[in-house]
């Protein structure tokens, strides 16, 4: 019996073969998810992100927001049905949708106002990313759980964080410089992905 729905996920991620799990892959357009699951949401971030123009190297004009109304399709999702949807710290979703920054250090907090979910901060170094990857989530309808908050400590870098290709350079060839993949970057770790999931479960409890 499905229990949760999976939006905007990998085809072949951690939330294949999942028995209670409804998978909105790439293959399905998850815009259009009609219910009536809470949900885990990971909209696409690429352009709420610190780098959403693609850097100044980049050959095609990007537009901050430009995600075809996922981001939006997700919240409201969350609102209605029930659920979390993650996305990296410091994304641009947040202002634009008015919802409230939450503390670095952790905690949840109201995400607004007169919005009627919760907020928080949270790094997923702490549920076995290599990187320390801080993610902010947004969650309505459902029980709030007490993460890991704070810092996961040293880890590996999720961007270069370089201020020149000569401090790059540098950097290799001491051994500091350790990139992960773009899939590496993207990667939820199971421990998370649970926790998500364990979060949109209490919805329907």
């Amino acid at each position: 019996m499905i229990h949760v729905a999976a939006l905007y996920v990998l085809a072949d991620g951690p939330y294949t073969g999942l028995p209670d799990v409804d998978m909105w892959a790439i293959t399905r357009d998850a815009r259009q998810y009609p219910g009536p699951y809470p949900c885990v949401g990971h909209p696409p971030c690429a352009r709420w992100g610190r780098y959403w123009s693609g850097g100044s190297s980049s050959r095609v004009r990007r537009l901050l927001g430009d995600d075809d109304g996922c981001f939006a399709a997700a919240l409201e999702a969350v609102r209605h049905w029930g659920g979390v949807l993650e996305h990296p710290e410091a994304s641009h979703a947040w202002r634009h949708f008015g919802l409230c920054t939450p503390p670095r250090a952790g905690g949840w907090i109201s995400a607004g106002l007169w919005d009627p979910g919760w907020t928080c901060c949270v790094e997923q170094g702490h549920y076995g990313h290599p990187a320390r990857k801080a993610t902010w989530l947004y969650a309505c309808g459902v029980e709030l759980p007490s993460l890991k908050w704070g810092s996961s400590g040293q880890r590996l870098r999720l961007d270069e964080g370089y201020h020149s290709a000569e401090e790059r350079r540098r950097a290799v060839k001491t051994g500091r410089c350790q990139r992960l993949s773009h899939r590496q970057r993207e990667a939820t770790p199971i421990p998370f992905r649970d926790v998500l999931l364990d979060m949109a479960r209490t919805a329907s409890a």
